[in-house]
């Protein structure tokens, strides 16, 4: 719809009080009125219409009605409050939802409608998705119309909503090897960006630091470059609780396996990998990036994505490509005389795309498409048409705007991460300088500007572990996930400051520790469980 429309809904849906204008990320199209009906926990229910592709049984539906449940009313068994002599309003004794493909057993994709209707009226509580990732929407949003009065009694007001993403790519990037996070603490994290609508998690699970991913091809890569390999490794079953958990939330897991460089941890477990530094005419002793030029090198990298490619089922991994410090690689005499033979002089950027498109070959292969840092493009590494480019750099080498202008205009797909960075923080709110950032606010014609599917936040494990994740993580990345869902024209700030400052209060009422963003207080505050 018209982008003036939306913003005369916008504002005509913020003159209510009504707790429908707290919403987020804030939805496409919204009518409220403060006409509201009663809810009454021990009777209402979630029910599949007759008519839906999904019905009882469906393992994304049964368990979302389960969790919705008691996040709006509790486990414990709810006790009406006392008569206060007023009159009562008309009762909803359920939401009749109703997806028209069915889906239940397969997993979310880039591809994946997530709309949906909400209608709260006289005559029906409706949810009307394409999809049961649209249904999971709605209903994340159903939960945050429901409010409860002084007195205990809960209601909803009459609303009628139309919903859908601007972009198909809402991540949110978690590092697990500069620290490792907890089984716990990622799944804690899949629940919050249920909430708030974002659909990727990417995991970036190795990187210099440590290996905690257990390889069953490759067992000595965690046992001797985790940080413990009794407790600091993610197990096959870890991995695939983790993709469970966030398949049940419409989320996808995008994978992560940085190479050739931010691979120290891989070289204690694989002899030979990495290249050997020189020292003048001598080995240093120490350690580069993976060694490009030995046919061992690829026949592990074949054997080791064939593994990752069956252990992760999405259609897309994200293969990495950045910061890769030719210091070693040019020490070393090997290499050198590889250069001299392939005829590549002493351009290092030729050594590293000889590496990664053979790289790229092998992923290929097995079917899966890819994620590349922006260096692989910067590099003039030759990709395959559908490769999708995550541009990070905020200035170097020209501005992430320019940046995905030039990455548009030779018809790559781009994500943006360079401006949401949330591990670098500051004194006061920051969240409004990630929420101003449009992803499209680069000079490009409507076709490049289409080719930007979405992006994501990122938190980067240096001083991050699950002691301060859950309180630097939120409600700060939900600035981004607006700003990934909702319209272009959404963007009063003070408009978001009163409705993140209400979600940032139901996130502790959820149990989640989100840290404040202004003086104040909330109803119900944080209490450690």
């Amino acid at each position: 719809m018209a982008g003036s429309r939306l913003w005369l809904l916008l504002l005509l849906a913020a003159a209510f009080a009504g707790p429908a204008t707290t919403l987020w990320p804030w939805p496409q199209y919204i009518q409220t009125s403060d006409c509201h009906y009663t809810i009454f926990p021990h009777s209402f229910q979630f029910k599949y219409d007759v008519r839906s592709a999904a019905q009882s049984g469906c393992s994304v539906l049964d368990e979302a009605f389960q969790r919705y449940r008691d996040l709006l009313f509790g486990s414990e068994s709810w006790h009406p409050p006392a008569p206060t002599g007023k009159q009562h309003t008309l009762e909803k004794h359920s939401l009749v939802v109703l997806v028209v493909t069915p889906g239940c057993e397969e997993l979310p994709s880039l591809e994946s409608l997530e709309n949906y209707t909400l209608t709260i009226n006289n005559e029906q509580s409706f949810l009307l998705s394409e999809t049961v990732w649209g249904a999971l929407r709605g209903l994340e949003t159903f939960s945050q119309l429901v409010w409860r009065s002084p007195e205990g009694t809960f209601f909803i007001n009459k609303t009628e909503i139309e919903d859908f993403p601007r972009f198909p790519h809402r991540g949110l990037l978690l590092d697990t090897s500069r620290h490792y996070l907890p089984l716990p603490s990622i799944l804690d994290t899949l629940d919050v960006m249920a909430y708030n609508k974002f659909n990727v998690f990417h995991w970036h699970l190795v990187d210099d630091p440590s290996f905690p991913y257990e390889s069953f091809t490759f067992p000595e890569l965690a046992r001797e470059g985790s940080y413990n390999p009794a407790t600091h490794i993610y197990t096959a079953q870890d991995v695939k609780t983790v993709i469970e958990y966030a398949r049940l939330r419409g989320i996808r897991v995008l994978a992560e396996f940085d190479t050739p460089g931010h691979t120290l941890s891989w070289g204690r477990g694989v002899s030979g990998l990495l290249t050997p530094c020189y020292s003048g005419s001598q080995p240093s002793g120490t350690f580069g990036p993976v060694n490009p030029i030995l046919n061992s090198t690829y026949e592990f990298m074949n054997t080791f994505f064939l593994e990752v490619s069956s252990v992760f089922p999405d259609f897309y991994l994200h293969l990495g490509g950045d910061e890769v410090d030719f210091t070693c690689w040019r020490s070393n005499p090997d290499i050198q005389a590889f250069m001299k033979k392939k005829g590549f002089g002493n351009d290092f950027k030729q050594l590293e795309s000889f590496y990664i498109q053979t790289l790229l070959n092998i992923v290929s292969a097995y079917g899966k498409g890819y994620v590349v840092w922006q260096e692989v493009f910067d590099n003039k590494v030759k990709v395959r048409p559908d490769t999708i480019i995550q541009v990070w750099r905020v200035e170097v080498p020209v501005s992430y705007l320019k940046e995905l202008a030039l990455i548009t205009q030779a018809g790559f797909r781009a994500l943006l991460s360079a401006p949401w960075y949330l591990n670098r923080i500051s004194y006061g709110p920051d969240w409004e300088d990630f929420y101003m950032v449009d992803p499209l606010s680069f000079e490009g014609s409507p076709e490049q500007k289409a080719l930007v599917i979405g992006g994501e936040a990122c938190m980067w494990g240096e001083y991050v572990d699950s002691t301060n994740l859950v309180p630097r993580l939120w409600p700060r990345a939900g600035a981004i996930a607006e700003r990934l869902w909702s319209d272009k024209v959404v963007t009063d700030p003070d408009f978001a400051f009163e409705r993140l400052e209400h979600f940032r209060c139901e996130l502790l009422r959820r149990g989640v520790q989100a840290q404040p963003i202004s003086v104040g207080y909330c109803e119900q505050e944080f209490e450690r469980t």
